[in-house]
């Protein structure tokens, strides 16, 4: 008989806070749920004060930390500070009173602090998932140069180390030469993502979705939508701290009749808006494995997308990858409107590529990393 695997899982963020990180950590658990060989503990965070916990599944509890949040998509250093101090405290109690095989923190930083500081009570490993990777994501520069050997030491002492692509592990190493880093992609569903059978509007409607953040680069999009040779419309999908400098972007090139401002949707209301688009667009300028790109490679979308790291892994012969530059994004744009053949043809390709991804598969290459551990 096999040894029920009993893991300690920790995310600063799980919806319905934050983004992509806490959307892998919730699909995840899914899929965890319908396997008696694993009991799962998660430590995370709430937007009101307080202790509460719910119950996922018969073997998936979730403990979360509340703190004074004022937005969901945004944490500031006093928000992070307060977690980690309330959290750390919980964590202690948590490991003491019970037996874990190992912990599971989703995020370097802050979230692996919180293992680290506790890692000779309780091995852990990291998974790798963006922000938490020091790059060029412009709001963290600062970040990243003063807690660079923090960094380094919780990355060190870690049993494994994962990352979810290739691009954001070669960039983990360019900061960490020395570090072991497994790949494991996120994953997509396909029974909730895919293609619509009805035909599309008059003209070309493009989406992007995500946060509204510096490094997502939406005002390039806004700027490519009043250059190109066409009358393609856009949505954003999304909320955050850049909303009015784009809605104020948007009215100054006079393109507000073309661009439709969505606040952030529900996750059960995404396929939807994916099936009433035509091309995914982005401007973003660092991902780790970007979830709103396989939705739309799912949905059967072209993804016309700047350059990026790892931006190859998922765009090939399904999409562009262009400069970071209006013009640019325009251009490319454009030429898939002029070509609706190719859009076609981009299409079936999204749909083949999408396919590799599952979150089965996901969660299989963990729980191998979890049996070698233990």
């Amino acid at each position: 008989m096999n040894k029920r695997i009993k893991i300690l899982m920790v995310n600063f963020e799980f919806p319905p806070i934050g983004g992509g990180g806490g959307k892998t950590h919730l699909r995840l658990l899914e899929q965890f749920s319908h396997n008696e060989n694993i009991e799962i503990d998660v430590l995370t965070s709430s937007p009101k004060p307080g202790l509460f916990e719910e119950s996922f599944s018969n073997n998936i509890r979730i403990i979360k930390v509340g703190i004074h949040k004022k937005d969901l998509h945004r944490w500031t250093k006093i928000e992070t500070i307060e977690w980690l101090w309330r959290a750390g405290k919980i964590y202690k109690l948590m490991i003491n009173r019970i037996n874990y095989d190992l912990a599971h923190a989703f995020f370097g930083f802050p979230t692996g602090w919180l293992c680290w500081r506790n890692g000779k009570k309780l091995s852990y490993i990291i998974s790798l998932l963006g922000s938490d990777v020091p790059g060029d994501n412009p709001r963290f520069q600062l970040d990243y140069k003063i807690l660079a050997p923090l960094f380094k030491s919780i990355w060190k002492n870690a049993s494994i180390l994962t990352a979810c692509s290739n691009g954001l592990k070669d960039r983990a190493k360019r900061f960490f030469p020395n570090s072991d880093i497994k790949v494991i992609t996120n994953g997509i569903d396909l029974t909730k993502f895919y293609p619509t059978d009805t035909n599309g509007s008059e003209n070309v409607r493009l989406i992007t979705t995500g946060r509204l953040s510096e490094s997502k680069r939406i005002e390039l999009l806004i700027e490519a939508l009043s250059k190109m040779n066409s009358l393609a419309t856009l949505k954003i999908v999304g909320s955050g701290s850049e909303e009015a400098r784009l809605r104020n972007l948007a009215e100054k090139l006079e393109v507000t009749e073309r661009i439709e401002f969505i606040s952030r949707v529900e996750a059960d209301q995404m396929p939807e808006f994916y099936r009433n688009s035509d091309i995914y667009v982005s401007a973003t300028s660092t991902e780790g494995m970007s979830n709103s790109m396989l939705e739309a490679m799912a949905s059967g979308l072209p993804i016309v997308t700047t350059e990026y790291e790892g931006a190859s892994e998922l765009v090939k012969e399904n999409g562009i990858i262009t400069k970071a530059n209006s013009e640019s994004i325009a251009k490319s744009i454009d030429s898939l409107i002029d070509n609706p053949s190719r859009i076609q043809s981009m299409s079936q390709v999204a749909l083949k590529l999408a396919k590799q991804f599952t979150w089965q598969g996901v969660a299989e290459s963990y729980l191998k990393i979890y049996k070698e551990f233990i």
